[in-house]
Order: C-alpha cells, then structure tokens, then sequence
C-alpha cells in the first residue's frame, strides 16, 4: 500500500512539473512576442514620425553631398531609442546619433531588405547581455527609395520580463506540486482506500457468511466497485459453495450416505461420459435475452430443469436446443444460431430454434395445451384436437430434430434427453437418423389410463414416436403402468411388465420411474437468514394477520385453485374463530393467457376472491390476497418462509413441486404442508396431510387440523420430508436417468441399422424402486 501511494505520488508530481513547465515555455514564449510586437510597433512609429522630415532634407541635397551636420540636427531628441541611423540609396551611411557601440552593431539586413523592398524591416539582435531591435524605415524622394532611417530600441526589458514569468511560475509550480498531491492523497484515500477496505471487509464478511446479499446494492459509496465486486463475490461464492459441498460430503461419508450435489453430479457425469456429448431438448431455453431500457440483459427463467440439466451440459460441454423465446434472442448468436452459456462461465452452448407465431400457436398452444396437457391432466377439462394443429406439431417436430442431428454431427454415441410432452414424436425422428444415438425422453406431466387417452386421434403416432427412445421416464410407477397398457392397447407390440419395457420393430424400450426433485442438498440451508416477517409482507398488500395459508401456483386449471378458495370458504364458516385471524395468499402466475380455457380460469378465480371477501371481510381484515403476476423464486421463498400451511391442492399432477420447495425452504422444520393425493409428490411426502381437492369440506378439515396442530408434531412431519426431499433431489434425479441411460445395453439387431437392447440394469435399483412404489 504504501509503494503504490508513493509511486503514484511521484507520478503526480512529475506529471504536473513537465504539464506546468510546457504551459509556461509556451506563456513566456506569447509574453515576449507580445512585447516585440509592443517594441516593434514604438520603433515604427518613431521612425515614421522622422520620416517626411528627412525626406524633404534629402529632396533639397538632391545634386549636392551634404555631411552630417546636415542631418544630425533633424534626429532631434531621440530618448526613447537607442540610436537613429541614416542610409542613402546605396547603403551607405550619411548619419547617426547614439553610442558608438550601438552603431556599429547595426545589422545590414534590414537596410538592404528596406531598400529592395520599399517596406518597413525589423530585426531582434543581441551581442552577449546587450539586446536591441533594429527597425529600418523606408524613406522616398519623388517615389523612388532614396535611403532608409534605422531606429534601435533597448530590448532588455523583453528578456527580464520573460525571466520574471519564469521565477513566478517556479513558486507557481511548487505550490501546485504541493496542493496537487495533497488533494489527490486525500481523494485516493477516502474515494479509493476507504471503499476498497470496506469492499474488502465485506468480502471477507461474505466469506465468512455473515454478509447479506443486497449490501452492495444499497451501499452508494461501493457503487463504482460494482463489477469488480460482483466478480469477486462469484468467486467468493463460489468456494463457499465447494467448502460447503466437501463438509457435506465429509459428513456423509462419516454417516456411511452418499448424498448428491451439483458437484457431485458434475464429477459423475464426467466420470461416465467421457468424449461422450450430451444433448438436451426443451421448448423452454435455459437462458433469455431480453431489451430493459438501451441494455440487452440475460434473464434465467426459474426452472427446476435449469438446475438438474446445466450440470450434465457443463461437465461434457454439451449442446442445450430450445426455442428462442426472447425478444433480443436474434441479435446474440452468431450465424448458426449458436452461442456459448451461461455469459459469465461459458461452459456449453445453446442451440436456438426460431418459431414462427403461427408455429407457436399450434403446436404450443394448440396441440401441446389444448390438446395433450388437458388429455393427460384428468381435471375435466375437455381436450381439443384439430388437425391443423397435428400437422403443426409434426413440423415443429421435425424442425427441432433437423437442428438436433445438425448438432450432433461428429458425435459419436451421442446422448440425447428430450424434455415433455412438446416432443413425443422427436425420439423416433432421431433414432432412425443416428442409430447410433442413446435417447431418453421425460414425460413431465401425468399419463392417463388407455381409455382416456384414447381420446386423442393420433395416439398411434405418438406412441410410436415415444417408442423410438431407448428410455422413457415418468415421476411415479402408476405413470409408467398407465403408458405400458396404452401402449399394450394400441400398437402391435410386446411389453414385459417384470422388466418394465416394451418392445416394437426389434427395438426395446425401458419405461422407469424418476421422481423429479428441487435443488436442496442441505448444504444451502441458513437457519439465520434475514426474512420479511409476516406484517411486513402483508403491510404492501394492505392487509394484516395472525397467519397465513400459501398458495403458489400457475394459473392453471389442473391446480384446483377454485376448489381452494371454496375450502376456505369452508373453513371460516365451519370454524368461525380464524375470521379475522387467518388470510390465505394465493399467488398464481399468468399462463397460457391466449387460451380461452384459461381466460375463463383466472375470470372465476377472480370472481371467488371477491365473493370471499364480500362476505366475511372487515374494515382490518381481508380473507384472500390474490397476486396475479409471475413472483420472482425470493419473493416466493420470503412467503414459504412465514406461511403456516401451503395448500398444494391440484386435481390431478404429474409431481408439483411447489410441495418441495415449500419443504426445502422451511429451515426451521415448521409448517404443514396440505397435499393433493393426485399429486406425485403425495407418493414420497407421506408425512403431508393428504387430501381429496374435490372434497371441499375435507380440504377444509385439513387446514384446520394444520392450523391447530402442536409444534412437536409439525417439526416431526417436516422433518421427515425434509429428508425425504434432500436424499432424492433433483441431482440424483438426473443422475438416475442419465446413468440407467447409460447401463442399457443396445447393439444392432438387422443390417439395415434397427437397434434393440435389454435391460441390464441393477436388479438392485429395480426392486428398491419397486418398494418405494
């Protein structure tokens, strides 16, 4: 510290003596012409005062010589020049008044330059201290030159003021250095040292985990720190993260566990996948760009899908194909529609696919929300088909796996994990283009039994389509025995329930169970952070309360949000004492707003609330929040945090993982969770209190139960599926798919390229999954 406060003291003070210095060579230097032009123009005007004088005098001598005593007299009184010299047409001297010495310094250069040229001609000369100005005046006799007068002037004084500019300007000088230095030591030291200790502090505070996460933001001194300490604060971090992931993975191993983390997840795919690249395909893109303001900013979408697959396409750099959906999107890849992700760390690349909005609104839209989504969730919604909409499905399909084998050009044995029902005909489309290839596909949503989806008139297709993976998987076994009668009921094929595969063309399909999960390793888990209590995120809403009733969901039909709000209805007229006590936040996400089935949903759910309220609201008090907007994960994690009971309540679920976050979440192993047990998240959570959502008046039991239930009997509950959730998180479910990917066993059974395998997996891992089924 002390070397780079003198070195940057010395370079101030060189950097400001050679700027000062320069300034004043060039002010002396405008100072002294100033004074020459002063001299110059006081020579002239003598001279020319003289001159129709000695011009007359020379007329009359025209034909005669006259000696200087004929033309001393008329110099007259000269005290303001040094010497006056007269000069015929041939440069000759005819007289002059003033010290002998002065005159024989006079230079012949203006004389003759006068006389060649008819003007006036000045010269500064000096001879050892001694300095003049000679100013040669032209005199003319009938138009003709006929002699010049030469005036000489002192022109010391210009030197000594030029010495004085100097003297001042060394004080001048020393003075600034001095000032100079001490201003910017002072500025160093509290605009520079003083944030960057403080920055410096902070870090060290982070690093030691007592810093909170908006300081910096809030702190206006560190804001011209902002990059460099955002960067620091990612590594900072980041070794954070590596120390808590190697302390939990010494612990585990005291423990004899074998807990999974991103890290871990990391280190085994790289293990297992060795020159072999992964392929991930979703319509939804892990990374957005968007316009705010002038600036193109990422946004990362909170998704669980993000979490579980960027570890798997980090490890192996791999390639990440989805949908572009930002409006930026377009102007950050490069001519192949590529870029590298995540911006700060590239690690993989993002494959963009462009759709058009007619493209969009039948194949996502249309086909895969009007059609499939209400088809496989039984809430009594009735699906839509039209075959426009197919067609469109097919194509965009088919758009997804031109990009997709693009990618993989150059792969071998490429591995290829295709995300929902958006892409049920994508893995037959690869398996017949790269045989070669290793594909699985996860089917997010529930799979209903045969009869219902035999609604669809295309079920054919996209069974064959889905059979075209080597695995398939789904969240619980009733999904998987619901697909495997479908599939038992429409194609021409053989299924092997013991093994759980189906087989069609020689190709043999492994149909598992994968339970997803959230990212919670309880290596994130603060028991000490800073929170929003319950009155501060009421007061902005304008409501106050005793406790609160969480609903976190999309505004979906398939979530039961109106049968929630008639439960609590319900509740407060059942049990009238939580009236003025109890509120129930119902945060529901806009969705699919161009679809008429949802318009309708967010219209009643609206219109529930404000008969609710209505009812039983007070001046104090208001029953039901309703926050129509997408909330941002802190905002919902803030609200899981304070909430006595979340209602995850759907009518029918593929897993909810609403239910596990609310778990992961709650670090002080309290709350109740209220479980729909058409939810896959009620196969695992045992401990939430299960519950039919079409049986209003035992949704409404159930949140009574939770709201009286003792603390001992909640932090058991919680605590369970605490543990539930941290031993099968969403690391370990990537893990599974990937590595049964991996075990399966293919190999070509017809020249012609048709694969089939069989199953070699543990028979171990089978039975367990069999148990917990």
């Amino acid at each position: 510290m002390r070397s780079f406060r003198l070195q940057l003291i010395l370079s101030l003070v060189i950097c400001v003596t050679v700027v000062s210095l320069a300034s004043t060579y060039f002010e002396v230097l405008a100072h002294k012409h100033i004074l020459r032009l002063e001299l110059e123009r006081r020579a002239a005007s003598f001279g020319e005062a003289l001159q129709p004088t000695l011009e007359q005098a020379l007329t009359t001598a025209q034909g005669s010589e006259q000696g200087p005593s004929y033309y001393t007299p008329l110099f007259g009184r000269h005290e303001e020049a040094l010497a006056v010299a007269l000069y015929d047409a041939q440069a000759k001297l005819l007289a002059a008044s003033g010290p002998a010495a002065t005159l024989y310094a006079i230079h012949p250069g203006p004389i003759q330059s006068t006389l060649k040229h008819g003007t006036n001609s000045a010269l500064f000369s000096h001879t050892g201290s001694f300095n003049w100005l000679e100013e040669a005046v032209p005199l003319h006799v009938n138009g003709n030159i006929a002699g010049t007068l030469v005036v000489m002037e002192d022109a010391n004084a210009i030197r000594a003021d030029s010495a004085m500019v100097w003297r001042h300007t060394f004080g001048r000088i020393v003075v600034s250095v001095i000032l100079i230095v001490g201003i910017t030591a002072l500025m160093v030291s509290w605009f520079l040292m003083r944030p960057a200790k403080r920055l410096a502090e902070r870090l060290r505070r982070l690093r030691l985990g007592h810093a909170q996460d908006d300081e910096l933001a809030d702190d206006g001194e560190l804001s011209m720190f902002t990059p460099l300490a955002r960067e620091m604060e990612t590594i900072t971090e980041s070794l954070i993260e590596a120390r808590a992931a190697a302390a939990t993975e010494a612990r585990l191993r005291d423990a004899g566990e074998s807990q999974w983390t991103a890290e871990r997840l990391t280190a085994h795919v790289r293990q297992r996948s060795r020159s072999t690249r992964i392929f991930a395909v979703s319509n939804r893109e892990p990374y957005v760009h968007v316009r705010q303001g002038k600036e193109i900013v990422c946004e990362v979408p909170a998704s669980g899908l993000v979490t579980a697959i960027e570890p798997i396409l980090r490890a192996c750099d791999g390639v990440w194909v989805a949908s572009g959906s930002g409006n930026e999107d377009r102007a950050t890849v490069d001519e192949f529609d590529r870029l590298r992700v995540p911006p700060d760390d590239p690690r993989y690349t993002l494959r963009r696919v462009w759709l058009t909005p007619e493209e969009e609104s039948r194949y996502y839209d249309g086909f895969a929300n009007e059609g499939l989504w209400p088809l496989c969730h039984i809430a009594h919604t009735r699906p839509i088909f039209r075959a426009a909409d197919w067609e469109m499905y097919q194509a965009v399909n088919r758009k997804f796996a031109d990009a997709l084998l693009h990618e993989m050009k150059g792969s071998e044995e490429p591995i290829v994990f295709v995300q929902d029902y958006h892409f049920a005909l994508l893995p037959r489309m690869i398996k017949s283009a790269r045989p070669d290839a290793r594909v699985a596909i996860f089917w997010h949503i529930p799979w209903p039994n045969p009869e219902a989806f035999g609604i669809c008139p295309w079920q054919a297709e996209l069974i064959d389509g889905l059979l075209g993976a080597d695995l398939i998987g789904f969240h619980i076994p009733l999904h998987c025995n619901n697909f495997l009668d479908t599939v038992d009921r429409v194609l021409e094929s053989r299924t092997d329930r013991e093994h759980m595969t189906a087989r069609r063309g020689g190709h043999v399909t492994a149909v598992r169970p994968y339970p997803i999960s959230v990212a919670f390793d309880g290596s994130n888990t603060d028991r000490n952070i800073s929170s929003p209590t319950l009155d501060e995120l009421l007061r902005p809403l304008g409501a106050q309360a005793e406790r609160v009733i969480l609903g976190v969901d999309r505004m979906d039909y398939t979530k039961g949000i109106v049968e929630r709000l008639m439960a609590f209805e319900r509740l407060l007229e059942e049990h009238p004492w939580h009236r003025e006590r109890v509120t129930m936040v119902q945060i529901a996400a806009p969705s699919r707003t161009r679809i008429p089935s949802y318009i309708e949903l967010n219209n009643q759910v609206e219109s529930r609330v404000a008969e609710i309220n209505s009812r039983f609201g007070t001046q104090n008090w208001k029953p039901v929040m309703l926050i129509v907007r997408q909330a941002s994960h802190e905002e919902v994690a803030q609200w899981y945090r304070v909430a006595d009971i979340c209602l995850v309540t759907s009518l029918h679920d593929g897993m909810n993982l609403v239910a596990k976050e609310y778990i992961a979440t709650r670090a002080d192993e309290d709350g109740v969770l209220v479980l729909s047990k058409f939810t896959g998240a009620a196969v695992e959570l045992r401990d939430a209190l299960i519950v039919n959502p079409y049986d209003i008046d035992g949704v409404a039991e159930a949140m009574h139960r939770g709201l009286e239930m003792e603390y001992i009997e909640r932090k058991q509950r919680m605590g369970r599926m605490r543990r539930q959730v941290m031993e099968h998180n969403i690391y370990r479910w990537a893990a599974s798919v990937l590595g049964d990917l991996r075990d399966l066993h293919i190999e070509n059974a017809e020249p012609g390229g048709t694969l089939r395998h069989e199953p070699t997996l543990v028979h171990a891992r089978d039975e367990l999954r069999r148990k917990s089924a």
